[in-house]
């Protein structure tokens, strides 16, 4: 909240999250891990192919609908977040198997190069 507090995302995000549940929150992480694991029959493939990238796409319409307006921009980051360490990096990989945030990393930032996002 201290860091992005101010912004319209996170202004999104209150919003949504009013009127939620402990349970309800705790079902929305369960379907999140859920699309996490969906990219565990796709890690033998490359970051470009399309299924990997139309999970891309699972991932980030999740977390627009349930989140937050889930911008390129914004995907970029949390790619950033899932592969580089400390506890989100932990947590997925702790549910879903060793290198399934790796490769959800890649598979993100792969996603941008083919938009253009150099």
């Amino acid at each position: 909240k201290e860091s992005w507090g101010t912004t319209p995302a996170y202004q999104e995000y209150e919003q949504k999250r009013k009127g939620r549940t402990r349970e309800d929150e705790k079902l929305l992480a369960q379907a999140m891990m859920g699309i996490f694991s969906g990219f565990v029959p796709l890690m033998d493939r490359p970051s470009e192919d399309e299924a990997v990238q139309a999970q891309v796409e699972t991932l980030r319409d999740f977390i627009s609908k349930n989140y937050y307006h889930c911008t390129p921009e914004i995907l970029r980051s949390l790619g950033q977040m899932y592969g580089g360490g400390g506890s989100m990096t932990e947590n997925i990989d702790k549910t879903c198997g060793d290198g399934v945030a790796q490769f959800a990393s890649r598979a993100v930032e792969a996603w941008c190069r083919i938009r253009g996002m150099a």
